[in-house]
């Protein structure tokens, strides 16, 4: 199926997700690109919207081939192809502690007078 734009895509599943309607969903986001999806998912269904952050760890001499990942509680996956791609521990520790303080960067700026929603016990989209 091929959408217009990125609302459309978010209506049309907003319609989809229409059995969460009015259970307080709280709607996760990948910014940039996810946050308006996610703001008329979240409209529609009458939940909350807040911004999921995570980064990826690049491989040495090439940043945009992953070999894993960050989350802002500092929990990360590393690929079994690190090592192959050239990322011994020292390599990944450094990668995650700069990609971790980007990511509180981020956090400042999408939340800087609350903190992030906690999705315990509550339906959860991302």
């Amino acid at each position: 199926m091929v959408f217009r734009d990125r609302i459309q895509a978010a209506q049309l599943l907003a319609q989809r997700l229409a059995d969460y309607a009015g259970r307080n969903p709280l709607v996760l986001a990948i910014p940039r690109g996810a946050v308006p999806m996610g703001q008329v998912i979240a409209q529609a269904l009458g939940g909350e919207l807040d911004v999921v952050l995570v980064r990826k760890l690049g491989a040495p001499g090439n940043p945009e081939y992953a070999i894993g990942a960050i989350d802002e509680s500092g929990w990360a996956y590393v690929t079994p192809y690190a090592r192959s791609a050239g990322a011994d521990a020292a390599y990944i520790e450094r990668r995650k502690e700069e990609e971790l303080a980007r990511i509180r960067q981020r956090r400042a700026q999408y939340s800087p007078l609350r903190q992030a929603h906690d999705p315990a016990g509550r339906i959860v989209i991302v």
